[in-house]
């Protein structure tokens, strides 16, 4: 196996090589490591290397594996990617916000100690658009992420550092967050599997969430069986968190062993009022839902509820935290700003007001999907744009832009229901495109058995990016 070949390997093979003993956590953070040095400085992706710390920590994995070879969890040893959002211990989070890259934190996020917890390694910090508020990752100061399948094109956000860094193979497997799109998106853009979890299922701790359960941390893999052990790694409820469920049973990764009964399927190619999706994106769909009925399930297109009344809602709650998070305005990017100044115009009764209109509306989505197993809907309703292609906008535009183009990821963020961004295809300049499926509230499983399905009859978890496999060099 070539080096390039091993870099792109799923992260549930890789951990099975290393219990095996054919390779060990060392040499996989290594490769990842020399690849990262060679590829980053393209593509963006990492803000920050933590190389010393993952070689100390692969050293004494690959030592601990000499003498304790028994009862290793599924991801002891495997590298992964934290956005830029989640504190590391020791380690500068600046939120994209480059006058914060000298804040170290002094403590590790309550999901990066599950992730050390499940053995696996840290690599650095991935990029993401300045609070984690937009849907590309080019934070001022900072150099833009970019889509490793066409570097004029961006990866997505805000989760889009560890989305270009996995589909780069600069990592095994990333970690990012959902408060609006900014897993499905990055997922979307780059040809990976992003879960949107259920409320619930992922513990904010020790920090809180500060959106009203729109928001959830969450896994990006190349596999949905990837994306399944990473979501089984951070699920579980922590002692005090204002939302809770009960652990799955049988986890995630091991309900995939079984195929999905025959599901009853909704699909829509319309979110009014937006209107239709690009033809692309539409093609996806169509794709999506013959195979869906080759596989013997039932699929219907529904006429989904109007959103018009989730959209003002959406903007003010999202207004509002940029403003209340405490960033002194002068060091905010345009669009931040003029957020943080809107956000002065609304009095707590307009924001309660909005908290309660997103409930409403979250309601009626919620009784809207109940007699479907599951929905395929967009996941964006185009393909991505390029790098800078709204920097010169005015914010009102912007703001415009942003809404027509991931509208079909914040009604789930309101409803708190689990949703799936898969790969289907590629667009004409080269990007990926994909599908969203969305499930009942707390039924993640269903949605990852459905999508096992579809990977399997499809070519996407073999595609890899140009750009990624140069310089290949041959592994003893």
């Amino acid at each position: 196996m070539n080096s390039v070949d091993l870099a792109f390997l799923p992260a549930l093979e890789q951990a099975r090589l290393i219990r095996h003993r054919e390779i060990s956590p060392l040499e996989l953070a290594e490769l990842y490591l020399e690849r990262i040095e060679r590829l980053n400085p393209a593509l963006g992706a990492y803000v920050t290397v933590m190389a010393e710390q993952a070689l100390a920590d692969a050293k004494a994995k690959t030592e601990h594996l000499a003498s304790n070879p028994e009862d290793l969890p599924p991801l002891f040893g495997v590298t992964v990617s934290v956005k830029d959002l989640n504190p590391v211990e020791g380690v500068a989070c600046a939120y994209g916000i480059k006058a914060a890259c000298d804040r170290i934190a002094p403590q590790d996020d309550y999901i990066v100690s599950k992730l050390r917890q499940a053995g696996m390694i840290i690599l650095g910090k991935t990029a993401t658009s300045q609070l984690g508020s937009l849907p590309y990752t080019e934070p001022p100061g900072f150099p833009p992420a970019r889509n490793p399948w066409n570097l004029d094109y961006t990866p997505g956000g805000s989760s889009g550092g560890g989305a270009a860094a996995l589909a780069a193979g600069l990592c095994a497997i990333s970690q990012g967050s959902d408060g609006g799109g900014s897993l499905r998106g990055p997922a979307f853009c780059c040809g990976l599997v992003g879960m949107k979890a259920s409320r619930g299922r992922i513990s904010f701790s020790p920090l809180g969430e500060r959106l009203n359960g729109l928001a959830v941390n969450g896994p990006l893999g190349r596999t949905v069986a990837d994306t399944a052990a990473l979501l089984d790694v951070l699920s579980g409820y922590e002692l005090g968190d204002p939302y809770w469920l009960p652990d799955p049973e049988p986890s995630f990764l091991a309900g995939l062993d079984a195929p999905p009964r025959p599901l009853r399927i909704g699909y829509t190619t319309r979110l009014d009022p937006i209107g239709e999706v690009d033809p692309v994106c539409r093609q996806a769909i169509y794709e999506t839902v013959q195979q869906v009925e080759d596989l013997g399930h039932s699929a219907e297109e529904v006429t989904f509820p109007n959103l018009e009344n989730l959209i003002e809602p959406f903007v003010v709650v999202w207004e509002c935290v940029v403003a209340e998070l405490g960033v002194p305005w002068i060091v905010l990017e345009k669009m931040n700003r003029w957020l943080y100044w809107r956000a002065w115009r609304i009095n707590s009764g307009a924001y309660l007001r909005a908290v309660a209109q997103l409930q409403l509306v979250a309601r009626q989505i919620v009784q809207f999907c109940h007699p479907y197993d599951v929905l395929i809907l967009p996941v964006y309703m185009h393909p991505t744009i390029k790098v800078g292609e709204w920097k010169g906008l005015r914010s009102p535009k912007i703001l415009d832009s942003v809404i027509n183009w991931v509208a079909p990821c914040p009604p789930f963020n309101a409803s708190g229901q689990p949703a799936l961004a898969i790969p289907q295809g590629f667009a004409p300049s080269g990007v990926p495109i994909g599908v969203q499926l969305v499930g009942r509230p707390a039924d993640e499983a269903t949605l990852l058995a459905l999508a096992a399905q579809l990977e399997q009859v499809g070519s996407w978890k073999h595609q890899r990016p140009a750009f990624a496999t140069g310089a290949e060099t041959t592994l003893p």
